[in-house]
């Protein structure tokens, strides 16, 4: 247990990652932090990318200055190194670290005696639940994918009856009935069009269902004895992405959603699929930053090959800044609540699940072998 009886502030800085625009804490929950007795210090202009403005962050009772001379600061994206460097020993970091792929970068910051907390390494368990911002920016990132499959594709999601005739409504196909694969399915059905889900577990069918979409059975499952998923033998793994393959091109726009942590996403819609598609058919592919699930993806660009239009966005919630710096700033609120008392010091408390699990720098990484 660490405790320190100072009074506790908070820091909110600007996010400097191109394109960035969501903020960590808005003014709503900076005024429930005052309330506790706590200051929150905003670097100035900090929440200009989600239409917060200082005036905003100021009547909340937040001062402007300096962020990361803080106890604790609150980030979105992880820091850079100059960043770091102005981080004090002691001093809380949480935020979308990485830590799966900016090793050097938690180095960095174990070095400078920082206790870090990545917000994707919270447990998914049930007290975590409020406290899970990779939900909560995955259900903005399907909403949006959702709307941009409907903003690219040259005719309408919904089926249309006019005075020249009845125009069918659009078929998408989700790939991936995680957050945001769930998300895009009912976003995608609320516009009218006919959407079908697909998932290598079969259990999430009734959940696809659930969002009134149909589910896509292409015969192959990794259920086991014991309700425990097997591994597919070579012959199924090569018949599930053949019958998905086929699959594929029956649809007008396919968003796919599937990503492993710290590793390439795996490949989903093959080109042989894509040059199957209509002309005109659209792919979202919400796993560019880590390699994609199309075959045939660019990674942060728009191309279009075969006819068909493959766009993969890297960061869609910030192009929701508002919602999506709501819904995370009441995620930090709520782990804030775990490492701070009753009377509103730090207190971090290394034998919960939580704080431990999500404490990225509480000791060295192992080494293998060939590093010995």
């Amino acid at each position: 247990m660490v405790d320190t009886p100072t009074s506790v502030r908070i820091g909110v800085p600007a996010e400097t990652a191109p394109g960035e625009r969501r903020v960590a804490l808005v003014p709503t929950h900076v005024e429930q932090l005052v309330a506790r007795g706590l200051r929150v210090i905003c670097e100035p202009g900090a929440g200009l990318g989600a239409w917060y403005r200082d005036d905003d962050y100021r009547a909340a009772g937040a001062e402007l200055g300096e962020p990361w001379a803080a106890d604790i600061v609150l980030t979105v994206t992880p820091p850079g190194p100059s960043q770091v460097e102005r981080l004090a020993p002691g001093t809380v970091l949480i935020g979308f670290l990485a830590p799966a792929t900016q090793g050097e970068q938690i180095q960095a910051l174990r070095k400078a005696g920082v206790h870090a907390f990545a917000v994707e390494a919270v447990p998914r368990i049930s007290r975590a639940q409020s406290m899970d911002a990779l939900s909560s920016q995955a259900s903005v990132a399907g909403y949006r994918a959702a709307l941009l499959a409907a903003e690219k594709l040259p005719r309408f999601l919904p089926m249309l009856t006019t005075a020249a005739g009845t125009v069918p409504p659009a078929s998408v196909l989700v790939l991936g009935a995680g957050v945001a694969g769930l998300q895009a399915l009912a976003t995608a059905k609320r516009l009218g069009a006919r959407t079908t889900g697909y998932d290598v577990r079969p259990e999430v069918a009734d959940q696809v269902r659930s969002v009134g979409a149909t589910w896509l059975d292409l015969g192959v499952t990794a259920e086991g004895e014991g309700g425990y998923a097997r591994d597919l033998t070579a012959e199924e793994r090569a018949s599930q992405q053949q019958r998905l393959t086929d699959a594929v091109s029956d649809y007008d726009a396919v968003i796919t959603t599937a990503a492993v942590p710290g590793g390439r996403a795996p490949t989903l819609v093959t080109a042989e699929a894509v040059r199957a598609m209509r002309p005109g058919s659209v792919v979202v592919d919400l796993a560019g930053e880590s390699g994609g699930n199309c075959e045939l993806t660019v990674p942060g660009e728009e191309t279009v090959v075969h006819d068909v239009t493959i766009t993969a966005p890297l960061n869609l919630p910030s192009e929701c800044a508002v919602h999506a710096s709501d819904l995370y700033s009441r995620n930090l609120v709520e782990l804030l609540g775990l490492l701070l008392d009753d009377e509103g010091r730090l207190s971090l408390d290394t034998d919960d699940e939580i704080v431990a699990s999500a404490r990225v720098t509480a000791k060295e990484p192992a080494r293998d072998e060939e590093d010995d």
